[in-house]
């Protein structure tokens, strides 16, 4: 590897490694970022069914399972409607714990990788 100043930089196995797993936590990164983006989303869908539910008057509601929707309870509606905001607020709890440590697992390589290569390597995203 050729550093701009002309030097040459010696690329071991073990950086190799750290340029790899950073590849990995770079890639798990944005995965993350996706399924937190989609759970933030279905937290809001449920939130807003559980508002329209609110203001129903009826006793007997339209409740979607799979691909089917069936005539369910008012209450039993609600309460499932509640335990899915839960499993997914959990969800995303854990989700959030995981891209925090992701990050700070990049971070110590950048540090790592930046202090031997320098400018010879670019761990940022464009």
């Amino acid at each position: 590897m050729q550093q701009e100043g002309g030097s040459d930089t010696e690329v071991t196995w073990e950086d190799q490694q750290n340029i790899n797993k950073f590849g990995r936590l770079n890639n798990r990164f944005h995965e993350l970022e996706d399924e937190i983006r989609i759970a933030k989303e279905t937290n809001e869908n449920l939130e807003d069914a559980s508002n329209e539910l609110i203001l129903t008057d009826e006793d007997v509601v339209r409740f979607q399972i799979g691909e089917v929707f069936a005539h369910v309870p008012k209450d039993e509606v609600e309460n499932r409607i509640e335990n899915m905001k839960e499993v997914t607020s959990q969800k995303l709890t854990k989700l959030d714990e995981e891209k925090q440590s992701v990050v700070a697992q990049m971070a110590e390589l950048k540090k790592i990788l930046y202090g031997k290569f320098k400018d010879s390597i670019n761990l940022e995203e464009d």
